[in-house]
């Protein structure tokens, strides 16, 4: 089982971060094989960023992301330039606030999440991309366990911001199972 993951933003946003956690969590955690690769202009702040993440239960041969099968996009921007380049059954993992999803391959899955909402409701908006991985740990349990990600959390913010990065990541991943195609309201 191979698959795809890449997540998108702009730089601030903390996308390489996340994407670190996401492969330490599929690799470490769960005992899979991960590559993990990063994206981003020659902006410090503000440019594009992507971190790409191949997960297999075997050895990786490519360790290069052509056309994910999960793609997260925490940016109008981002989504724009990878949603042509995604799998025709993707999931498509969007912040509800930021991006509006279009022109996507038919058989495409959207899951939305008003992540940096949730985010500056805690009072940590940079924590937008750690309130990301715990609805991913939720929309995408076929890949990571929620078990691992929130170890890779735990072992991947700063001490004195931990306890506000564990709530995000609890409130995304609450998020994912209300949603509304599993019979919530959605909202968070």
């Amino acid at each position: 089982m191979r698959t795809e993951i890449r997540l998108a933003g702009f730089g601030g946003q903390g996308i390489a971060r996340a994407g670190y956690m996401l492969g330490k969590a599929v690799a470490v955690g769960d005992g899979n094989e991960a590559v993990f690769t990063q994206e981003y202009g020659p902006e410090s702040r503000g440019g594009a960023s992507a971190a790409n993440i191949v997960v297999s239960d075997e050895p990786i041969d490519e360790p290069f992301v052509a056309l994910p099968d999960i793609l997260v996009a925490m940016y109008q921007a981002a989504f724009d330039k990878y949603a042509p380049k995604i799998a025709a059954d993707a999931r498509v993992v969007i912040d509800s606030d930021l991006v509006e999803p279009h022109d996507l391959p038919e058989g495409a899955e959207v899951l939305t999440i008003p992540a940096t909402r949730i985010a500056e409701e805690l009072g940590v908006k940079i924590a937008a991309n750690v309130v990301m991985l715990g609805f991913l740990a939720a929309v995408a349990d076929d890949i990571v366990s929620a078990e691992s990600l929130r170890d890779a959390v735990r072992g991947g913010v700063p001490a004195r911001v931990l306890d506000r990065n564990l709530e995000a990541f609890e409130r995304g991943h609450r998020h994912g199972f209300e949603r509304d195609d599993r019979g919530g309201d959605g909202d968070a």
